[in-house]
């Protein structure tokens, strides 16, 4: 935890971005903008290495990371991924396994007490109003924790808590945004993927893995992310909640991009 780091940013950060606004990802295949309104929405993004997912996926934590609003937690199987961000994330976890279960846990106990807040209050959900701020949860290489390291029992519990935040975590003001470059039914099970509301689904291998990230028939219907030509870097179709996919190329944010936001919000100057 980083109290002191998130003192700073919340005196020197300003108010122009919310987690209530909508985060632009980039354009759709007319040229038109694409944006997602974040709050009490989950993502869920997957594409083979090289696709561009860690574009899409950056662009979502950097509009996070600029709203006063939003506290963010990362969880980054590669450490380096997601690591230019770690000075302003209240939480980040690197490939450890043990420290992931325990942020999830205390993540699980901080929703359920937003839950008893908004029962005392005869609300439904977090309001900007609100003495909560929104928590943003980053989980990037999903695999590495679900599937790949430690003993089945801890990834089964890292796996039960996920799902558990996911599904319960929309209202209390909790966001999810998950990531792979594994598209396989044994890291994104339906019921897990039918969670979330937005799913991205960049250049796939296969048909089948492109439907597992979107949906079962819509590659059949023609929204394809096995069709993605392997030079389109950060193309992929983006399915919205009760939408029809639509063709989108998220824009890309350089390692120095992401430090110049880094150091707009620790207040430093750029060297």
């Amino acid at each position: 935890m980083r109290p002191s780091r998130w003192t700073r940013r919340r005196a020197t950060c300003r108010p122009v971005f919310s987690v209530y606004a909508p985060a632009a990802l980039g354009i759709d295949e007319t040229g038109c903008p694409c944006a997602l309104t974040l709050i009490y929405r989950n993502i869920l993004l997957a594409g083979e290495p090289g696709s561009g997912k860690s574009g899409g996926l950056n662009n979502l934590v950097a509009h996070a990371a600029l709203s006063p609003d939003c506290r963010l937690w990362l969880m980054d199987g590669k450490r380096v991924e997601l690591g230019l961000w770690r000075d302003i994330a209240e939480m980040f976890v690197g490939p450890d396994l043990g420290q992931a279960i325990e942020a999830l846990t205390k993540l699980q106990a901080e929703m359920d007490a937003r839950y008893a807040f908004l029962d005392e209050q005869r609300q439904r959900k977090i309001a900007p109003a609100d003495q909560h701020e929104a928590i943003m949860l980053v989980i990037d290489e999903l695999a590495y924790y679900s599937s790949t390291t430690g003993i089945k029992k801890d990834r089964e519990t890292f796996s039960i808590l996920l799902r558990d935040l996911v599904a319960r975590g929309r209202a209390a003001g909790v966001i999810v945004i998950a990531a792979t470059q594994r598209p396989s039914s044994d890291i994104i099970p339906t019921s897990l993927r039918d969670l979330f509301g937005y799913r991205l689904a960049f250049r796939c291998t296969t048909d089948t893995s492109s439907d597992i990230v979107l949906g079962h028939g819509w590659a059949s219907r023609g929204y394809d992310a096995s069709l993605i030509d392997p030079g389109d870097a950060g193309v992929g179709w983006l399915l919205a909640e009760g939408g029809v996919p639509r063709r989108i190329r998220c824009a890309y944010l350089s390692d120095s991009d992401i430090t110049s936001i880094v150091h707009r919000i620790t207040g430093r100057a750029a060297s």
